[in-house]
């Protein structure tokens, strides 16, 4: 079949022999507790998608890592969800020579990154860190507490934004924190009824005076300014979210084509949706990996994820529906129907970011209280 022709032959080129194990395997394993794929995707090599060759890692590109994500969702929600967490960290990671050795050292040891940052906008007011810290002798000591944190089972390291006060500064100011996963004061607790997503480790992180060293810390300055890094890592973010929800939604009408279901013209229609997505996913993804992080890109990569998510509940409404009610109590259909809908619960929510969006449309400046 030729549909995600393309993503299938990319993912295939930087991980090779990975889609061959996970179609061996059922939906509901890959969607289990105990979900096989993390470990599959990490013995491929994917923790280095993102990290350059130069660094020991795959080299992919953003556009290049999109198409991966897109089938890494088609084939199990949970493990698109958990492995973009991975992939979003990585973009987080403020350039320099500590950087260099952190990527060495993860695409080299195969090692997973969680993340415990704040939910925000580029340059937005809205951006406040859930972790503080205070100074120790030698470097610092973390608290707080990370909810919903996914890959928090498998993670190596985890990687936090922080409000810390640097040496002679008279505020404080936002900072990337690099801890060690099994550093003590770490704690792993269940979220507690999650039912979507239960393959991609889901949980609640607590830190209760972890300390770590004054190498582990980067600081971006006060909270209502970021640098590229930090701006590159969320506008990574809304581009890989997208991709892996849209895989979620291919998911679904892969089926349809394979059991004939429907006619010709809605076979065509929920194809042709998807890959117009799919198609603005890696114009978006381009811009960002030349370095565009103005507000004109966050703007359209905001009405990239808004367009995608519209395009992700008509399709598999439709998908669904014609797979039939067997299916859908039965079948895998119920699973990825579900998990389509999560994309419209990641920040920012479409109710709170269309009153900036309209103002900047408008011509005022793009911020969001």
């Amino acid at each position: 079949m030729r549909f995600m022709q393309r993503e299938r032959e990319t993912t295939e080129r930087f991980l090779p022999g990975l889609e061959a194990k996970l179609a061996d395997m059922p939906l509901p394993q890959l969607e289990s507790a105990d979900n096989p794929g993390l470990a599959l995707f990490r013995d491929a090599g994917g923790t280095g998608l993102l990290i350059g060759a130069q660094n020991g890692g795959c080299g992919a590109n953003l556009a290049e890592a999109a198409r991966v994500h897109r089938m890494l969702g088609a084939w199990s929600p949970s493990l698109a969800i958990a492995v973009n967490m991975h992939s979003c960290t990585v973009a987080a990671m403020p350039p320099g020579p500590a950087t260099d050795a952190m990527l060495d050292m993860v695409a080299g040891g195969r090692l997973y990154l969680a993340s415990a940052f704040a939910e925000g906008i580029p340059g937005a007011s809205v951006i406040t860190p859930k972790l503080h810290g205070e100074r120790i002798a030698g470097g610092w000591r973390i608290s707080g507490v990370k909810r919903p944190c996914s890959l928090s089972n498998s993670m190596d390291i985890l990687t936090a934004s922080v409000r810390l006060r640097p040496d002679g500064a008279d505020a404080d100011q936002l900072a990337l924190a690099v801890i060690p996963a099994a550093s003590p004061g770490i704690e792993v607790r269940p979220l507690g009824g999650a039912a979507v997503f239960p393959g991609s480790e889901t949980n609640e992180v607590v830190l209760t005076d972890v300390e770590i060293t004054e190498d582990s810390v980067s600081f971006f300055g006060t909270t209502d300014t970021l640098n590229d890094a930090l701006s590159g890592a969320w506008l990574t973010f809304s581009v890989l979210v997208s991709a892996c929800y849209l895989g979620m939604a291919s998911g679904l009408v892969e089926r349809v084509l394979d059991d004939r279901r429907g006619t010709a013209a809605d076979r065509m229609a929920m194809v042709g949706d998807l890959e117009t997505a799919m198609a603005a996913i890696e114009s978006v993804a381009t811009e960002i990996s030349a370095g565009r992080y103005d507000p004109d890109t966050v703007a359209r990569a905001l009405h990239l994820r808004f367009a995608t998510q519209r395009v992700i509940e008509r399709t598999s409404a439709l998908a669904t529906e014609l797979l039939g009610g067997i299916a859908f109590m039965t079948g895998d259909t119920a699973a990825l129907f579900t998990a389509c809908r999560a994309l419209a619960f990641h920040p920012p929510s479409r109710t709170n970011i269309a009153e900036p969006l309209d103002r900047f449309v408008a011509g005022e400046p793009l911020i969001v209280a």
